[in-house]
């Protein structure tokens, strides 16, 4: 009987453990989106850049501000260059986003284009995208990049 209680206890006690775990988890995510959801375009260009070099590109640079062409970081993993446009906004991505990392993707003579945002894309730039051959970072993905 009381082998019984403890162990129930015990059970108690590892599920409120688990729960405060992702209680804290929860908050953490919140706060992660506050913060992305707060910065102003430059700085979003520096931490995807820094974000970029955490998950294991090589050769990360932030384009300068002006001329850049549509991209604002060049990069590189496992032998393939990428061209990054980054898109700090309050609502959905167009299509605009797309075709500028479709140009700057060929001006930087670079293998791959994406698009990194804090948001998510319109329906007209997904399917852009997908004709362009445009890899689009929604902020899912952005958040499960951060989350390894």
């Amino acid at each position: 009987m009381i082998i019984g209680i403890s162990i129930a206890a015990g059970l108690g006690v590892l599920l409120l453990v688990f729960f405060a775990f992702l209680h804290a988890c929860r908050i953490a995510k919140k706060r992660r989106g506050r913060q992305l959801d707060g910065m102003e375009g430059h700085d979003f260009e520096w931490f995807c850049a820094d974000l970029l070099e955490r998950r294991g590109f090589v050769d990360v640079e932030v384009t300068k501000s002006s001329g850049d062409y549509g991209v604002d970081v060049l990069a590189e993993k496992d032998g393939v260059t990428y061209a990054i446009q980054c898109k700090r906004y309050d609502g959905p991505v167009g299509v605009k986003a797309v075709q500028e990392a479709y140009a700057g993707r060929d001006f930087y003579d670079r293998m791959v284009g994406a698009v990194m945002t804090n948001q998510y894309f319109t329906d007209p730039a997904v399917a852009a995208a997908r004709k362009l051959k445009i890899l689009l970072w929604d902020r899912g993905y952005l958040e499960s990049m951060l989350e390894e």
